[in-house]
């Protein structure tokens, strides 16, 4: 299994139309600074050797101003130094106190290629709250994934945000079954007035 490069898995995602959050490898604290731009921004290492950068301890957020976010650079290079080699990913905030859902796929052996939806960010492990189909997944039965989760009062309260969330269930399972991948994560995937920003994308080749 391989780690597809960010930004080619970014750029798979907007051949389907699904949203990412802007983001771009920083080679130094002063690449980090000049991205953010006076903005709140992410800082996040990406290694082979760590698939799973929150638990590994290789994100920062919410970072602000140039001294914060010089700071948080070099801890962040550091940290991650156990996990050569890495890139350092910025990524502008997305929405704040939007809600965090995870899409992804999954290849199991008996039924083949699947799609899945659930909370997303840490939620998704702690109340195993999702709904699983068999790719590629149409329409109505997006529609009906986002109806299954315990949380959809939460995560799809109205009409509007069971389409836009079952729109980008389909796009996901078209990508999935068009493309030899084994694994796919979007998770946290943030929805936020009215719409979405994937902001963490992990593609297992």
């Amino acid at each position: 299994m391989s780690l597809m490069d960010y930004f080619k898995a970014e750029a798979l995602l907007r051949r389907y139309g699904i949203r990412s959050v802007r983001s771009a490898y920083a080679e130094s604290a002063h690449d980090a600074v000049r991205f953010a731009n006076g903005k709140r921004i992410v800082l996040k290492a990406i290694s082979r050797s760590a698939l799973h950068k929150s638990k590994s301890g290789l994100v920062m957020a919410d970072l602000d101003g140039e001294r914060e976010i010089r700071l948080a650079y070099d801890a962040l290079a550091k940290r991650a130094a156990r996990y050569r080699p890495f890139r350092i990913l910025a990524q502008r905030m997305a929405g704040e106190g939007g809600i965090e859902i995870i899409v992804g796929g999954k290849t199991d052996s008996q039924f083949g290629k699947l799609v899945l939806l659930g909370l997303g960010g840490v939620y998704v492990e702690a109340f195993r709250d999702f709904s699983v189909r068999v790719c590629p997944v149409g329409r109505a039965e997006a529609e009906s994934m986002v109806m299954e989760l315990r949380s959809r009062a939460v995560v799809a309260p109205n009409r509007r945000a069971v389409v836009m969330i079952a729109n980008l269930i389909v796009r996901v399972s078209r990508l999935y079954s068009d493309n030899k991948i084994s694994e796919l994560d979007l998770n946290p995937v943030i929805l936020h007035n009215g719409t979405y920003d994937a902001v963490d994308l992990r593609v297992i080749t």
